[in-house]
């Protein structure tokens, strides 16, 4: 799925990253239409604005249906059949699409069929995975590999703040499959154009994060057929809609788990490595507890000292003594720890 996405780049530079070509092989750039509705966020939900970008024949008649419009559109999709004064009494879940039910499903299959198809435009999109045994889910940002970046998949590289900042300046937008469609009030007002995104089954490389992802459209080429509506038919468009392995993914903090939160941090890459003290066996325990406990003292040297024959002889005084002189060290202690976690055997009575 896709409950979380960032969009922050200023209007300006949102544009050029959107550069195409049209028909006549001109590079142009796609025109805003309302752009006072975009508010730039690193941490965008549902029910809040987001840029699409779409065919500007869609709002004009006899346009150039290879020309491209951004626009601000609600994420959620409000059916135009929605007879209620409210979009946010819709009794059912609008933000995302699974493409295995998109042809059965009225709210999506209708818009689908009239054309109209986006392209929701994003910096990544946000994963929460669930780790084993544990409440807790770790947040990841998923998004185009950039020339930048390190390989795809890699979560080991943290860089610096300075070097991510760079990074934007050139940054690959994450180009989704969307369906919108534009719901008029029952007691007039203006129209309400909204979205949905596209989900597919999750590409290897993320199936440990989450089962199921946004349709990605990866390269111009599938962009512009997406979009080309007069041209495409959608038996043709839906092929495009299959996972993608071209992505790569970092982790993030948890501040991105409030939408609240609108900051840099939520993209910033954090190290998951945590050094681990090995764990001790539990011979190696009790040696430690022995070390602690029971560790050799230096002697009072006004305490006499006992001759051989003062000291208890116990069974093992029978056993042949080794010839090898005794051990020092860690091996030597552990021998002596040992000897004294032995039965004790009972005195011999003299004969």
């Amino acid at each position: 799925m896709c409950g979380r996405t960032s969009c922050h780049l200023p209007i300006d530079v949102l544009a050029r990253a959107c550069a195409y070509r049209d028909r006549q092989g001109r590079e142009r750039l796609p025109e805003w239409k309302d752009p006072d509705k975009y508010c730039p966020s690193y941490n965008t939900s549902p029910q809040s604005n987001s840029p699409v970008l779409l065919s500007r024949l869609h709002f004009e008649k006899g346009a150039d249906p290879s020309e491209r419009i951004i626009a601000p559109m609600r994420w959620g999709l409000v059916p135009s059949w929605f007879k209620e004064d409210d979009p946010s009494k819709l009794q059912f879940n609008t933000t995302n699409c699974r493409s295995d039910t998109i042809m059965e499903k009225r709210s999506f299959k209708v818009p689908l069929g009239k054309g109209r198809r986006c392209v929701v435009l994003a910096d990544g999109f946000y994963e929460w995975q669930r780790r084993q045994g544990t409440s807790h889910k770790q947040p990841y940002f998923i998004y185009f590999p950039q020339a930048k970046t390190e390989e795809s998949g890699s979560t080991d590289v943290v860089e610096s703040p300075e070097h991510w900042k760079k990074v934007w300046d050139n940054w690959r937008l994450l180009t989704m499959a969307g369906i919108f469609d534009c719901w008029e009030p029952p007691e007039g007002g203006d129209l309400l154009y909204s979205y949905t995104i596209i989900t597919v089954d999750s590409c290897k490389s993320l199936n440990d994060i989450h089962p199921r992802m946004p349709a990605i459209l990866d390269g111009e080429e599938e962009v512009s057929k997406w979009l080309d509506f007069g041209e495409v038919s959608t038996e043709e468009a839906l092929k495009l809609i299959h996972p993608t392995e071209n992505i790569t993914f970092h982790a993030v903090s948890s501040v991105v788990n409030d939408s609240g939160n609108n900051t840099p941090e939520c993209v910033t890459p954090i190290s998951l490595l945590v050094k681990k003290e090995p764990k001790a066996s539990r011979s190696s325990q009790k040696m430690m507890q022995w070390l602690a406990t029971k560790s050799p003292k230096k002697e009072d040297p006004k305490t006499p000292q006992k001759t051989e024959s003062d000291v208890p002889q116990w069974s093992n005084q029978f056993l042949q003594k080794s010839p090898l002189p005794t051990k020092r060290g860690a091996t030597g202690l552990l021998e002596r720890w040992l000897k004294q976690e032995e039965p004790v055997a009972k005195r011999p009575h003299n004969q």
